[in-house]
C-alpha cells in the first residue's frame, strides 16, 4: 500500500479491535503488499486489512477458513474472541485472526510441508464454497498482459511471450481433464507458518478450483516431489503458468510487492529459457 493508505489501514484496524474490546496499544506491520497484515498488541491479534475495492472477497476467505477449521485442517485460526466475520471501516475490509508464534529455529522440512498440504487438500475436499476456477485467474492475467495501461513497461516480445505461455499451457492443462477440487491457490512458503502447533496455512484469497498440481506449482520442487500420487508432468506445465502469472503481476503498474521489477525480470528470464519450468524458489533475482 502507499504510505498514507497504510497509515489509514493501521488506524482502522486498531480502532476496530478496540471497539471489540481487544486490548490495543501498538501495531506491528508484518506484511505490506496488496493487503496490510498487522499484529496488534498486547491482544496478540492479527488484522488482515484490504481496501474494499480489492479483487478478492475477505468474507469468502473467512468463511472458507471457518469451515476448514471444522475438518481439523492445518490452517491458522481466526480470532476466537470476536465474531468470525469481516469488519468494514474507513474504506477497508478487516478480518481478525489469532496470532500464532512461528518457530524461528528451523526450516520446515519438505516432507512435512508436503504432508501438511495433502492434509489441507483433504480438508478442502470436504467443503463446498463458491470459488472461481484457476483458469479464471489465467484469463484475468491474459487481459492484464494485453492491456498496455496495466502493464505499460512490458516490451512487445515479452508481452507476446506471456500471452502465448498462458494460452498454450492453460489449454494443455485443461485438455488433460484431470481430477479437480478446491485449492488453496497460492500455497507458497510465505503462506505457510512453521509453528509449535505444526505447519499452518494462511492467505486463502486466491482459493480456486483446479487440479492439485496447480497448487504444487507454487511450492518448492522438493515439496512437490514428496506429494503423494502427483502428476509431475502436469506440475511442470502448471509451473509455467504460475511463472507467467507472477511475472505479469511484477510488471503491473499497481504492483506493490517488495521484490519489485527485479523479480519481474527474473521470472521473464525463466520463461524465455523454456521448459522444464523451474519451481518458484529456484528463480533467483
Amino acid at each position: 500500500m502507499e504510505a498514507t493508505e497504510a497509515q489509514r489501514a493501521v488506524a482502522a484496524a486498531m480502532s476496530t479491535a478496540a471497539e471489540l474490546d481487544l486490548a490495543v496499544d501498538d501495531a506491528i506491520v508484518l506484511s505490506d503488499s496488496n493487503r496490510l497484515v498487522i499484529r496488534l498488541t498486547p491482544c496478540n491479534t492479527v488484522a488482515r486489512v484490504t481496501p474494499i475495492t480489492h479483487f478478492a472477497s475477505a468474507e469468502q476467505e473467512v468463511e472458507l477458513v471457518r469451515r476448514l477449521a471444522r475438518t481439523d485442517s492445518p490452517v491458522a485460526p481466526l480470532e476466537a474472541r470476536v465474531a468470525p466475520r469481516v469488519f468494514v471501516r474507513e474504506g477497508f475490509q478487516i478480518a481478525l485472526w489469532a496470532y500464532v508464534e512461528p518457530v524461528q529455529s528451523r526450516m520446515l522440512p519438505p516432507a512435512e510441508y508436503a504432508q501438511a498440504l495433502a492434509r489441507l487438500h483433504a480438508g478442502l475436499r470436504q467443503i463446498e464454497v463458491p470459488t472461481p476456477h484457476f483458469m479464471d485467474r489465467v484469463a484475468t492475467t491474459r487481459r492484464d498482459v494485453a492491456d498496455r495501461d496495466v502493464t505499460p513497461d512490458l516490451a512487445d516480445t515479452d508481452r507476446a511471450l506471456l500471452a502465448n505461455t498462458l494460452q498454450e499451457l492453460g489449454r494443455s492443462i485443461v485438455d488433460r481433464r484431470g481430477a479437480e477440487q478446491l485449492l488453496h491457490g497460492e500455497p507458497h512458503p510465505f503462506n505457510i507458518l512453521n509453528t509449535k502447533k505444526g505447519p499452518l496455512f494462511i492467505d486463502f484469497e486466491n482459493a480456486a478450483r483446479g487440479p492439485v498440481e496447480y497448487d504444487l506449482a507454487w511450492v518448492p520442487s522438493e515439496v512437490s516431489r514428496r506429494y503423494p500420487d502427483a502428476d509431475q508432468d502436469l506440475v511442470g506445465e502448471c509451473r509455467g503458468v504460475v511463472l507467467a502469472i507472477i511475472a505479469t503481476h511484477r510488471w503491473s503498474l499497481n504492483d506493490h510487492h517488495p521484490s519489485g521489477r527485479a523479480s519481474g525480470e527474473a521470472f521473464l528470464r525463466a520463461l524465455r529459457e523454456g521448459p522444464p519450468w523451474p519451481a518458484l524458489d529456484d528463480v533467483v533475482w
